[in-house]
Order: structure tokens, then sequence, then C-alpha cells
């Protein structure tokens, strides 16, 4: 469990906030800054944030339950379709939504689709325009007037999740309306996922970035054990599963070059997470069809057949 330090208030307000949005939206960085240290991985590679990581925010009285929701896009495969599943989950489950959109992007297809399954589900969500420091404001009026023009929002809100501009206002804004209620988690908890789970996102998106255009989506991580140390830190075992041998070689690169460098800058990462030492050993194996296991799915929160 991550973990902050806060001033404790009397709780009196407690609930869920989805953020839903089309891949590399930013709702992942939005989820970040709203609870003030990392709960879900951030990636310049779209359809990343697989299942719904949970974060929690404090704001005054209000602990915020947030979910961010993998992209919702036009699935193909049956881990596409689970994933899609776990968004609108999410968003049927929560006491309020947000929909993110990028402002260079606009009203694309993507988010029409989003904003065509709000009105079937009769979900009422606020507009978060993202990403306003790379559009003019002329340009910004336009995209809102568009996307309201297909779906009326009671409330917009213009942030970019990146700087941190508006989302001190957009956290104000969750806080006052979640309901009366005790907080389900201790005020310095930062998300509820086991530190299995996130010690695994962790180093999925530092081979994202290690590998740039080379593996997309052919890997994922399971953290296949845990062993805790006489001297307070942690043993942590991995295992990177790709589809081919020929992907196994590229993750290890010439000499094991590549995987030293994925494992030492995830674990400088989940060192500073966690607050601990840990010992982290990576393995590369082939697994041609990982994304088709029951158990996968499982471990992730993921229906098989959605």
């Amino acid at each position: 469990m991550v973990r902050k330090r806060t001033t404790r208030d009397t709780a009196t307000r407690c609930g869920v906030a989805a953020v839903m949005g089309a891949p590399n939206a930013g709702k992942s960085t939005l989820v970040n800054r709203l609870a003030g240290s990392k709960v879900s991985i951030v990636s310049p590679k779209v359809q990343t944030t697989r299942t719904r990581v949970t974060g929690i925010a404090m704001e005054g009285q209000a602990q915020i339950i947030l979910i961010d929701t993998p992209g919702v896009f036009a699935p193909r495969r049956r881990l596409d379709r689970a994933m899609v599943d776990a968004a609108w989950r999410g968003a049927e489950d929560a006491d309020i939504v947000l929909v993110l959109v990028d402002a260079k992007r606009g009203l694309d297809e993507e988010t029409r689709a989003i904003l065509s399954g709000l009105r079937e589900r009769k979900i009422e969500a606020a507009l978060v325009l993202n990403k306003i420091d790379l559009v003019k404001r002329p340009a910004l009026l336009t995209a809102v007037a568009a996307i309201n023009g297909v779906h009326a929002f009671g409330d917009t809100f213009m942030i970019s999740a990146e700087s941190g501009d508006g989302v001190a206002d957009l956290r104000t804004y969750l806080a006052a309306r979640m309901p009366e209620g005790p907080w389900l988690y201790p005020e310095d908890d930062l998300t509820d996922m086991p530190a299995r789970l996130l010690a695994a996102e962790v180093t999925r998106e530092h081979a994202f970035r290690q590998l740039h255009e080379e593996l997309p989506y052919s890997l994922t991580v399971e953290t296949e054990s845990w062993e805790e140390q006489k001297d307070g830190s942690a043993k942590v075992n991995q295992v990177i599963y790709v589809r081919k041998e020929g992907q196994r070689k590229i993750v290890i690169g010439q000499g094991g070059a590549r995987i030293k460098a994925i494992g030492s800058a995830a674990r400088v990462e989940l060192q500073k997470l966690l607050e601990r030492k840990l010992h982290l050993f990576l393995h590369v194996k082939v697994a041609e069809k990982w994304d088709e296991e029951r158990d996968y799915f499982k471990s992730w929160g993921l229906e098989y057949d959605p």
C-alpha cells in the first residue's frame, strides 16, 4: 500500500470519481495529479492502462476515490474488449464521471463513441478539456461548443494535467460532490492497488519507455514472487512475457543492456514510491498467447468474457 502524510480533518464525505476518455487523453496523468503521487502508469503510447486503477485523493473533509479507467476505443481482441468493459463498469459504479478530452484532438470519433455510451447508459458526467496549454483559447471554446453540441454537459473544466493548471478547482468540485459518509481508506493511503501489481505496472511502464516502437503491446509484466527480507527490504522477482523469441532478444538487448536499464529505472522509481529498498530481478519469457490466459485477466480484475 502506497501512503502519503496528510493533516487529518473530520471526514464527512467519501465517493468514487471515474475518469473516462479516449486512449492517451491524459487520464493517468490526471489521476496521479489529483492523488498527489504516482498510482497509474503514464506512457506516450496509447492503451497502456489495462485495468481500473484506484487512486485516493483528500480534499478537506472529503475522500475522493479515483478510478483511472482504460481508454475507450474500438476493441479487436479479447483483451481490448475486457479493457473497454472495465472502463464502462468503472463509470457505472461511480458517483461522478469525468470525461477527459484531449484539447488538441477535440471531438474525434473515439470521444463521440464515449458520448454515445453515456447517453445509452444514462450516466451523468462533467467535461474536462485537457492539455489546454497546447491549444489557443479560441480553439478551446470551439471544441467545448462542439462537444456540448453532441452531449450537453452541466459542468466543464479546462485543465492541464501535466502542469496542474486548473486541477485544484477540479479537485474542489469533486470533493463537494462526494456523498456524505465515512472514509473507506486511511487518510494517508494513495491507492488500493497491491504492491505486487503496482510494481508490475511500474516495470511495464519503463519497458514501454525503453523499447519505444519496437514492442508496443506485445508484452506484459507479472510479479512472480515478493520476499520480505530481515533488513526491511524486499526481494522481487518479475517476469516480462513476450509473444516471440525475437521479442525476448529485443527486451534483453545486447549483452543484457536493455533489461538491465529497464530494471534499474523501475527499481529506482519503486523504491521512491514504496519508501523502502528493493532487490528487483527481471526475467524474460516467451508466452505466445499471454493475453488469452484466463489467469491473466483474473489477476488484473478484468472479465474474461465481457
